[in-house]
Formats: structure tokens, C-alpha cells, sequence
């Protein structure tokens, strides 16, 4: 989770309508998404940036939600040190999603934590060709390395990586996420 800081948040959104209203489009979303998560009987680890934001993104979180910065380096980085860091505290299975896609819910998180129970690679594809969440039993670094971030490739590259790698995969339902103004538009009129 990114702090509420215009001009740091939601930045492909912020180039459309500005980086005040993209901040405050990202609070919305933050009240969207979290509080439908608050109720689960998961670890919840909240991991922000950057790394002095703790205090900014606490009032998101639920009481046993832990709180951890994310961390220097691209997204891919980030992902790998969350995975590991996950498997060192004796998780066995890991996932993660993002905060932009507002309309997953404890349901989704629940398939993909049962889909790592047969599965080493459990994916939620964006329709934008990215995913909203990415969950595994172990970290496979080549998942996160050489990734086309931000792009409509990196659900496919990701998963011909995993193909490569002999990787077990199941795909849950194809959600949208809101990174442009037609995404936001699109979240607001429903």
C-alpha cells in the first residue's frame, strides 16, 4: 500500500485527471477494498511504502494486521522479499495482491489460499493483462525478475515463465483493476 501522497499515488491515473483527484480516487479504493478484508482469519501483513509511511497507512489496517514497509527496489523485488520474508516466518503459502483492484473480496482470497493446497502458482488476472493477486507455496524468483511491470504483458510472461519452470497453475476469476481515468470512470458508474 502506497501513502496518501499526491503526486506518488496511482501516477498513470494522475497524469489523466491530476495528482490531487488521483490521490483522493486512491482513498476511495483503500475504503473500498480493505475493510471487506478486515474479517478474515489470515495472517494480514500491510506492507506500505515508503518506508516511513507506517503512521499514514495504520488507520487502513485491522488490529492484528501487521504493518511493514516494503522495502527498496522495483516491484519485482518487493515481491520476491515478501514472498521469502513470508516463507522465513513459517508461512506455507503465500499471497498477495495489490490495492487497485477494489473488487476482490474474502471469497477470492479464500479460492486462491485453497488453490495453493494442489497448486504451486495461484494467479488473479487483471483485465488489463496484469494480475490482482499472485500467491505460492515457495518463492520462484523468476516470477519477479525481468518482468514487463506495468504493462498488458505481465500476467503472459509470467505465466510462460511458470510453464518453463514446471509450475502446477490455477487462474481465479478475471477481475479489473483501476490504473487509467476510463478504469476509474468505470468504478464509479458501478
Amino acid at each position: 500500500m502506497r501513502a496518501l501522497r499526491p503526486g506518488s499515488v496511482k501516477t498513470r491515473l494522475a497524469a489523466e485527471i491530476g495528482a490531487d483527484e488521483a490521490c483522493a480516487a486512491y482513498r476511495q479504493l483503500l475504503d473500498r477494498l480493505l475493510p471487506n478484508l478486515r474479517p478474515t482469519d489470515m495472517a494480514v501483513e500491510l506492507r506500505h511504502t515508503p518506508d516511513d509511511a507506517a503512521a499514514e497507512v495504520s488507520p487502513w489496517a485491522a488490529a492484528r494486521w501487521q504493518l511493514t514497509a516494503q522495502g527498496d527496489g522495483d516491484l519485482g523485488v518487493r515481491l520476491e522479499r515478501a514472498v521469502l520474508q513470508s516463507g522465513a516466518a513459517g508461512f506455507t503459502r503465500t499471497l498477495i495482491i495489490g490495492t487497485d483492484c477494489p473488487y476482490l473480496t474474502l471469497t477470492d482470497l479464500r479460492e486462491a489460499r485453497e488453490a495453493l493446497s494442489s497448486n504451486d502458482l495461484v494467479l488473479g488476472p487483471a483485465e488489463d493483462g496484469g494480475y490482482w493477486l499472485i500467491g505460492m507455496r515457495l518463492c520462484h524468483a523468476e516470477l519477479f525478475r525481468g518482468i514487463p511491470w506495468g504493462t498488458d504483458r505481465v500476467l503472459a510472461v509470467t505465466l510462460e515463465r511458470a510453464r518453463s519452470a514446471g509450475l502446477s497453475v490455477e487462474l481465479l476469476r478475471t477481475l479489473a483493476d483501476v490504473d487509467t481515468a476510463a478504469d476509474w470512470r468505470r468504478f464509479l458508474a458501478r
